[in-house]
């Protein structure tokens, strides 16, 4: 595999170096997560000239791949969203399109099942009306409420699914939106500052199902519904019904494959092995970046696909941070590491008509934030077979938890420990799922918060940012655009937040904005600097 692997940066560059020379670039982005891939090959569809750099040895970030003894695992989440064929919001299926790519994919009849306090559970079906069925049959007396806050998310996302999703920065876009769409409009800006917690509680008295509403949400963006934006959760709840969770034949790691060799064919580059250390400023403005063996690129732009405290701690040097990062800072903490397992068991341990993905809550509505409170678990065999040896399943577990637990100790202390809280973990699984999983297991191999710091270079090792206290909806939360002229952000630290859709979203909007900066969209100077202060303004009440 690494071989392979290696094979694939060669052919690309390698180490940073060959291709076509240092520069200029139309555009460098630093990273190839998602959200960085997405930004760059819209770029590429253009016809910029894109340059991305990607410290390991395959694209991805948290949605790459690893081979270990015929087992392929994804690196991340194993659920998909934005894989349909239909609507505005596919934004997987689309990046894909704009360079030429389309994956096979293999429908999931479900997005989660989820095991809960009290015995409760509950299996979010593909088809709306099953999943509704079924929530309003364990809440019969909440039946009004179900259908009036699951109906308010419906609203925004078809707000949303209406509109041609492009940069919120670009006025002569926003302003166009709006003259063909003003109620779709409207209804966006209405809940654009509300939060999905508040929402349930106009509809909503029982404390069991708004607990349930937090757990909906945590899968979204790992804290409550009071903390989870009702733009966000509203993204994931309906499209899991519009347009489902689509599984790419042979594992998630294709996607980012996908999208770099279509970056190529379009004329751009991706180099691995290339660790960006610096962003270069000249005069104030961004022009390049520098990596760790010293070799310099120039371009018109960088776009960071590095968490944005990576960014501004880490890529920029200045000794002052920009006074709108501070108020980022101000407003948002870093989100929880994960503990993550990822198992090749043999399948006879798992019952016949096993669901893809599981939610585990056990005993307490209080642990739900909790680090190892709640256990999200996605068997990807279930789907697709090919990803394990014959008769053999992978189980791909993730619990939260926070780096500074895992720090100051022995090396013989950190493995022990590994060992010791995934040993918990999958106790607990086979207490309430699948008996017997422990002598069932032939590989195991178990994730820290520092092992994702160390292989997907995140701060801390954080899925991104999570707000300090009760937040306005996404008033407060960063676009593309940066203080440092020329510099712009993507991926899970701007809007609209974290996950796959919200990365997809965030790089197609970076895209729009940087094409049109150097000229290859139109817009409008005069508005464009009136909206930029229109947006600061709004965060400042945030």
């Amino acid at each position: 595999e690494k071989a392979a692997a290696v094979a694939v940066a060669e052919k690309a560059g390698g180490e940073g170096g060959g291709g076509q020379g240092e520069g200029p670039y139309d555009a460098i982005v630093i990273g190839s997560g998602i959200g960085g891939l997405v930004a760059a090959t819209q770029l590429a569809a253009k016809g910029a000239r894109v340059l991305v750099l990607e410290k390991y040895l395959i694209p991805g970030g948290s949605s790459g791949y690893y081979r270990r003894d015929g087992f392929t695992f994804d690196v991340g989440s194993s659920v998909m969203f934005g894989f349909s064929d239909k609507g505005n919001l596919n934004l997987i299926t689309q990046a894909l399109e704009a360079v030429g790519r389309k994956m096979e994919v293999l429908p999931d009849p479900s997005t989660v099942h989820f095991h809960l306090p009290g015995d409760l559970s509950v299996l979010v079906h593909r088809k709306y009306e099953d999943f509704i069925n079924e929530l309003i049959s364990k809440f019969p007396h909440e039946k009004e409420g179900i259908i009036k806050f699951y109906g308010t998310c419906w609203k925004i996302f078809n707000s949303l699914n209406s509109l041609e999703l492009k940069s919120l920065e670009e006025p002569l876009y926003l302003f166009g939106q709006f003259f063909q769409k003003p109620l779709e409009c409207l209804t966006l800006a209405y809940y654009l500052p509300q939060n999905a917690g508040d929402i349930a509680r106009k509809f909503i008295k029982d404390q069991e199902l708004l607990s349930f509403i937090d757990a909906e949400c945590f899968i979204v963006s790992t804290v409550n519904a009071l903390q989870t934006p009702m733009i966000n959760a509203s993204m994931v709840l309906c499209d899991r019904h519009f347009g489902g969770i689509n599984y790419p034949v042979g594992g998630v790691g294709g996607i980012a494959l996908s999208l770099a060799d279509g970056l190529v064919e379009k004329g751009s580059e991706i180099r691995y092995k290339a660790n960006v250390t610096n962003v270069v400023l000249e005069n104030g403005k961004a022009v390049g970046v520098r990596l760790s063996n010293g070799k310099e690129f120039f371009a018109k732009t960088v776009i960071s696909n590095a968490t944005r405290w990576d960014t501004f701690g880490k890529l920029l040097k200045e000794k002052e941070l920009p006074e709108e990062e501070k108020n980022f800072q101000k407003n948002y903490v870093k989100a929880p590491s994960f503990l993550s397992i990822h198992m090749g068991v043999k399948a006879s341990v798992l019952p016949a008509g096993t669901d893809c993905h599981h939610f585990v809550l056990e005993d307490n509505w209080n642990n739900l934030e909790k680090p190892y409170g709640s256990i999200f678990l996605s068997i990807p065999t279930v789907l697709d077979p090919s990803l394990a040896p014959e008769g053999h399943h992978i189980l791909h577990i993730f619990t939260t938890a926070g780096i500074e637990a895992w720090e100051g100790i022995s090396r013989k202390e950190y493995e022990e420990k590994k060992e010791m809280v995934a040993n918990e973990i999958i106790r607990r699984l086979e207490k309430k799922l699948f008996p017997g999983l422990q002598d069932s297991i032939v590989l195991k191999e178990v994730g820290s918060p520092k092992t994702h710091r160390r292989f997907l270079a995140r701060n801390d090792g954080t899925y991104g940012p999570m707000p300090r206290g009760k937040p306005k909806g996404l008033l407060a939360m960063p676009f593309n655009t940066t203080s440092i002229d020329g510099l712009y952000c993507v991926g899970d630290s701007c809007f609209p937040g974290q996950g796959v859709i919200a990365v997809a979203f965030s790089g197609i909007m970076c895209a729009h904005r940087v094409a049109a900066d150097i000229g290859l969209e139109q817009k409008s100077p005069a508005l464009d600097a009136g909206l930029l202060g229109l947006l600061r303004w709004l965060r400042t009440l945030a």
